[in-house]
C-alpha cells in the first residue's frame, strides 16, 4: 500500500522526519512516497527512497530555520500534488508534514490550516471539512478550529455540529471502529447548567444531539469537557472549539498525535505538532508523529 508523505515546510523539521519515517517502512506492507523537491530529500539522505518529485522551490529559498515565503508556496504545492497521486489512484492516503501558517501567508496564500487547504483542492464545501486529532488512545474532532473565541462562538451552529458529528463518525468507522459512539462537549462550562451559564447549550448542542440520534448516531450529550473527556466512555469525541480538544491531546501526548482531515473524500492526516524551526536542518528531529500517522493512516486505508 502506497502513502504519500508531502514534506511540509522544506525549512523546517519536515523533510528530516519524512525521510526518517520513511525509512523506518522499508520492507513493510506500507511503501511511503516522499512528495517534495528532489534535491531537499536527497539533502535529508532519502535519495534511495520512493520520491514523487515536484520542482516547486528554488534552491536560494532552501534555509532550513528560516521562514520564508518561498518554502511556504512550496508547501502548499507539496500537497497539491499528494492529493493529484490520490486522485490517480497512485496513493491511497496522504501524510503532511508540519506547514508554517506565517510562511504560507507571507506568500500571499490566505492559509489557516492543512483542513481548509484540503477543502479547496477538493472543491468540498470548508463548512463541511474539520480537524480530528488522534493520540494516547483519544479521538477528538473539532466543529471550529483557528479563530478567536468570538468568531468560533458565531460559527457554531446546529447545522454546522451536526456535520461535525456525522463527519467524525464516518472517520473513525473507516478506522476500523463499528458503530461508534459519540460524545459531544458542551459549549459552556457544565455544558451551561441548565442555563445557569448561558443557553448556547439548550439552543445549539442539545438540538445538534437530538438530530444526530434521529439519523441513527449513537451520539450522547452534551457535557461539559472536563467531565465527558475524562470519563472516557465514547469513541469519539466532538469539541467545540479548538482548545478544548488541542489541550487534552498535547497534555497526554505532545508529539505523538495525529490529525486527521475529516469530511473529504481524501484520506489525509498531518502530525500534531509545528515545524521547529530551531533545530531543523540538525538531524535531531523525532519522526515518531510521522511513523504512527503512516501506521494509522495504513490501517484506515485497509478497510
Amino acid at each position: 500500500m502506497k502513502i504519500a508523505i508531502a514534506i511540509g515546510d522544506p525549512n523546517g523539521i519536515g523533510p528530516e522526519i519524512a525521510v526518517k519515517a520513511a525509512m523506518k517502512f522499508a520492507g513493510s506492507g506500507i511503501e511511503p512516497v516522499l512528495v517534495g523537491d528532489e534535491f531537499v530529500i536527497r539533502e535529508y539522505g532519502g535519495a534511495g527512497l520512493c520520491i514523487a518529485p515536484i520542482a516547486a522551490l528554488e534552491p536560494a529559498g532552501f534555509l532550513p530555520g528560516r521562514i520564508d515565503p518561498r518554502a511556504g508556496r512550496a508547501t502548499v504545492a507539496y500537497v497539491r500534488e499528494a492529493v493529484r497521486l490520490v486522485n490517480a489512484g497512485e496513493v491511497s492516503a496522504i501524510v503532511a508534514c508540519p506547514q508554517s501558517e506565517t510562511a504560507i501567508n507571507s506568500a500571499g496564500i490566505p492559509f489557516s490550516g492543512y483542513a481548509g487547504l484540503l477543502a479547496q483542492i477538493t472543491e468540498t464545501p470548508e463548512d463541511q471539512v474539520f480537524l480530528m486529532l488522534v493520540a494516547a488512545g483519544l479521538r477528538i474532532a473539532h466543529v471550529t478550529l483557528h479563530e478567536s473565541v468570538r468568531s468560533a462562538l458565531g460559527r457554531i451552529t446546529i447545522e454546522r455540529v451536526v456535520a461535525a458529528g456525522l463527519a467524525s463518525v464516518k472517520a473513525v468507522e473507516r478506522l476500523g471502529v463499528a458503530n461508534p459512539k459519540l460524545g459531544v462537549v458542551g459549549i459552556n462550562p457544565h455544558a451551561g447548567e441548565n442555563g445557569l451559564f448561558g443557553d448556547d447549550d439548550d439552543r445549539i448542542t442539545q438540538p445538534a444531539v437530538a438530530r444526530l440520534k434521529a439519523l441513527g448516531v449513537d451520539a450522547h450529550g452534551p457535557i461539559g469537557a472536563d467531565l465527558m473527556l475524562s470519563q472516557r466512555k465514547h469513541d469519539v469525541y466532538l469539541v467545540m472549539f479548538h482548545d478544548q480538544g488541542h489541550i487534552p491531546i498535547k497534555l497526554l501526548s505532545p508529539l505523538r498525535s495525529s490529525a486527521l482531515s475529516i469530511g473529504t473524500p481524501v484520506l489525509f492526516s498531518s502530525v500534531g505538532h509545528g515545524c521547529a524551526h530551531d533545530i531543523a536542518g540538525k538531524g535531531v528531529a523525532d519522526p515518531i508523529s510521522v511513523i504512527e500517522t503512516l501506521a494509522l493512516l495504513g490501517g484506515a486505508a485497509a478497510h
